[in-house]
């Protein structure tokens, strides 16, 4: 007999040969694929407010979105680790907690103005978790015609809208494990199937569970999300209803330290805790959504939505001092806020297209945001002694200083906003030009009330007609240029809960602002770029002479932003770009806080010599910042690295994705953030992290 093969007929080894070899085509393709949709994306396009979901080339505005696979790739625990990836953007905290808030043009966009599906007050307002959502969009400069003004009074040099995830056309069942250093495990899963006639039916289900200590020394978190979508295409008609809970704890935050020393201190440790062991914050928001869109004809379309939230925060809450630059010796302090936000928000609008040499996209219709705060405070003390180098535990210290209700929260601040707008643009030569006119009327309401005993305290009431104008004009295929006025009305700014300022909680009255903006888009194939010069002034605002919290002189902001993403070489792609900006007070200072450079070079590579690996790579930079307002103090520019790779397999039918990130590998110390809107505050840069996840799309 003969061994082996050799006994075998011909057709019999062939067959063999022929199915293993259609098995390895297919696994390749299954490889090729799942990498291809694994690829980290900027999508130059964005949803522009009243003006309707838009690409960046037709709109007097620069806009982008960063989407839901750049989540899923870099494991994000916070809003502010998306953001990291755009060059325009910094993050620091509000005062003793985690409240992320972010510097754009070199004004602060406050977690509570973050836009969800195009509506204000929805989105939960201090920390958010990322894995709810579709898409980031960023808008630079000011929006407040596109969306209304924004409630919280912020947003002015840029805004951010989240889009909560929605079945698209293919079935996603996925599961991921995830672990962060130094021992946080987590998983996630996501489901979305249509259904009916067309797939006309859509439900997306997604949640997250994360939990344990991250980098640095100490610092835990938890966090557990939940979103479901619920869509109808009906062709003419459609509608949605997203719901989304959120619930984030973190123990031990390492705080912004608070400069009360005559020099900056050397940075301590990258994963140095100087928090109290009773430090918490604690995080509970149910939030959702609901739109319909009906196209009465070809060319009209009525649309509305409306959105609510329900929020509750809990903590306890510690600063520290740095009194001894050299030593480090500080004082600390501890605060209880408890605090619950009631929001609705409602926008509803008619959208005609007209003309056929002439075009014209006519826009009307209102919103309106109501919201009530509800909050109180308690002023722990005396305050301790510590040290930044050599934190001190204490024991929680008892009440010195209280104001409202701890256990029952009443009303604080009630504010009311309602605008209507009009707007068109008008087309020419084949809509290589067009150019947009638009009124807003606004009307703010604000009601503060009294910390004593819940009663009215002050009130006011203000409106204004705020204009925008807005040229696109495209002298060749992929060429746009753009220039834009835009004014704004703000709700006034809220003094912070602190002991330091003689009038905390008081929300001040209503600002205007004016931007003047020009620039250029241009499509190269896959490689998109973008540049825009602008001028924005509105009045400054600060810690007053007397220790009440107001407004100083005015603020001038220049400055000059690029903004490049896409596909440089087949296989190699690149998100990044650099912004400079000039924030002074007029006659003044410079701004303390705001980076003249801030710079990012974020780098995919699909390896060719090895199907289904790539590696990645990040630059963050940023320049020195003024630490307070008579720059006297500055912190020094610094440079982070991160590196990372991704293995995509086929296990069966399964692609696999294996997922490796470093995040600032050299494990440099640095102060990552001066930024602060009333004080000298330092927020210290995040230490190397380590993430690794496995995903697998049955």
């Amino acid at each position: 007999m003969h061994s082996g093969t050799r006994g075998l007929p011909i057709l019999v080894i062939a067959s063999a040969l022929s199915v293993s070899s259609h098995a390895q085509q297919a696994d390749e393709l299954i490889i090729v694929t799942a990498q291809r949709e694994n690829e980290s994306t900027v999508r130059n396009s964005a949803d522009a407010g009243v003006l309707g979901n838009k690409l960046a080339e037709d709109l007097p505005f620069a806009v982008r979105s960063y989407d839901e696979s750049l989540i899923l790739n870099q494991q994000p625990q916070t809003l502010g680790e998306v953001l990291e990836n755009d060059p325009t953007i910094r993050t620091t905290y509000g005062f003793g907690n985690g409240a992320e808030q972010f510097v754009i043009g070199g004004f602060t966009l406050f977690g509570d103005d973050i836009g969800l599906n195009g509506l204000y007050g929805i989105t939960p307002r201090q920390l958010i978790a990322p894995e709810l959502f579709d898409s980031v969009q960023v808008l630079n400069g000011a929006s407040a015609f596109l969306n209304g003004a924004a409630p919280g009074g912020s947003g002015l040099g840029g805004s951010v809208n989240l889009v909560l995830k929605r079945a698209q056309g293919q079935p996603l069942t996925r599961t991921t494990l995830g672990y962060t250093g130094n021992a946080h495990p987590g998983g996630s899963f996501d489901v979305a199937r249509r259904f009916g006639s067309s797939g006309a039916f859509g439900v997306r289900v997604n949640g997250a569970y994360r939990s344990g200590e991250l980098a640095i020394d100490g610092e835990d978190r938890r966090s557990q999300v939940l979103g479901a979508g619920f869509d109808f295409d009906g062709g003419n008609v459609r509608a949605a209803l997203d719901l989304a809970y959120q619930e984030i704890r973190i123990d031990s935050l390492r705080p912004k330290v608070t400069i009360g020393s005559a020099a900056i201190p050397d940075v301590p440790q990258a994963d140095a805790n100087y928090a109290q062991d009773f430090a918490f914050t604690e995080l509970r928001d149910v939030f959702g959504t609901l739109s319909l869109e009906y196209d009465i004809a070809d060319d009209a379309l009525f649309y509305a939505k409306a959105g609510a939230r329900d929020g509750r925060e809990d903590g306890i809450y510690d600063t520290i001092t740095v009194l001894d630059a050299t030593t480090g010796a500080a004082s600390g302090t501890a605060l209880i806020v408890p605090r619950t936000d009631n929001n609705e928000a409602v926008e509803a609008g008619l959208r005609v297209q007209l003309g056929n040499t002439v075009t014209h996209e006519i826009n009307f219709g209102g919103n309106a945001v109501w919201q009530t705060n509800r909050n109180a405070f308690d002023f722990l003390g005396p305050a301790f002694a510590t040290n930044i180098y050599e934190p001190v535990q204490v024991d929680l210290p008892a009440s010195s200083f209280a104001g409202g209700d701890l256990d029952d929260p009443f009303p604080l601040a009630k504010i009311s906003q309602f605008s209507v707008f009009a707007s068109n643009t008008i087309g020419l030569w084949d809509d290589n030009i067009l150019l947009t006119g638009g009124l807003r009327l606004q009307t703010i309401n604000v009601k503060s009330f009294s910390f004593a005993n819940g009663a009215l305290v002050g009130e006011y009431d203000e409106n204004a007609v705020t204009p925008v104008v807005g040229l696109v004009v495209k002298p060749v295929n992929g060429l746009s240029l753009y220039a834009n006025r835009i004014e704004a009305l703000q709700p006034g700014a809220t003094a912070p809960i602190d002991p330091a300022v003689i009038n905390p909680g008081e929300v001040l009255a209503p600002r205007r602002s004016t931007q003047y903006e020009i620039g250029g888009k241009v499509q190269l194939g896959s490689l998109f770029a973008g540049v825009g010069v602008y001028q924005i002034e509105r009045p400054g605002e600060g810690l007053l002479a007397d220790g009440s919290f107001g407004y100083i002189g005015d603020q001038r902001h220049r400055g000059v932003e690029f903004i490049l993403n896409g596909e440089i070489a087949p296989g190699l792609r690149f998100i990044g770009g650099g912004a400079y900006t000039h924030a002074e007070l007029v006659g003044g200072n410079n701004v303390a806080g705001v980076p003249e450079i801030t710079a990012n070079a974020d780098i995919e590579w699909d390896l060719p010599f090895a199907p289904g690996v790539t590696v990645t790579s990040r630059a963050v930079h940023t320049g020195e910042q003024f630490a307070n307002v008579s720059n006297s103090l500055e912190i020094g520019s610094w440079t982070r690295f991160d590196l990372g790779a991704r293995y995509v397999f086929v296990a069966g039918e399964t692609p696999v994705t294996l997922r490796l990130t470093v995040d600032n590998i050299a494990d440099e110390r640095y102060w990552a953030s001066a930024f602060d809107v009333f004080s000298t505050a330092l927020l210290q840069g995040q230490p190397r992290t380590v993430k690794a996840s496995i995903s697998a799309d049955f």
